[in-house]
């Protein structure tokens, strides 16, 4: 009787090994690499004062106090502005948010939605992640040049900016 049970019990844990492999999305090869952007020259300063001031333009338009750093291709601060009453503590956080835009190529909404609805915990073990949104990368001729990153206000309210902010070297 116990044999009949040990088997019983190995072929249970067996098959729900395999039927859990199957069925965990993250266990897909991906042909092509996900978000494969080349790291471009960085942005320069006029460009960045320029991603700045429309993010600035954006949050005054809609009454929020936002702190906005703009970081080059290497993750390096390029230009920040902190607008008269926004709060201290969210100084690095964009930073923070426009840093792991840049790393990661990709927009840290990513890293909140993986976390939020793709039950990806395993995100909060890489350096330089944030899992709040508002850092949104630069790229200009395919290329990743920098990153809008803003904090201060709600996660959408920081995208809201930081997205006027990129969108703003998009059109020139």
């Amino acid at each position: 009787m116990k044999r009949l049970l040990l088997a019983g019990a190995m072929a249970t844990l067996t098959f729900g090994a395999s039927a859990q492999q199957q069925s965990n999305p993250r266990d897909a090869v991906p042909d092509k690499m996900p978000n494969d952007i080349p790291y471009g020259a960085p942005i320069s300063l006029d460009r960045a004062q320029a991603a700045i001031n429309a993010a600035i333009a954006e949050s005054k338009k809609r009454g929020w106090k936002l702190n906005i750093a703009v970081l080059d291709s290497g993750a390096n601060l390029v230009a920040f502005a902190r607008m008269d009453g926004a709060q201290l503590g969210s100084i690095q956080i964009a930073e923070h948010k426009a840093r792991a835009a840049v790393k990661y190529r990709r927009e840290t909404k990513a890293f909140e939605s993986g976390i939020q609805e793709g039950n990806l915990h395993y995100l909060l073990t890489l350096d330089d992640v944030i899992a709040s949104r508002g850092g949104i990368p630069i790229v200009e001729n395919g290329q990743m040049v920098g990153a809008v990153g803003c904090s201060g206000g709600t996660g959408s309210q920081d995208e809201v900016v930081c997205k006027a902010g990129a969108d703003a070297l998009m059109k020139r």
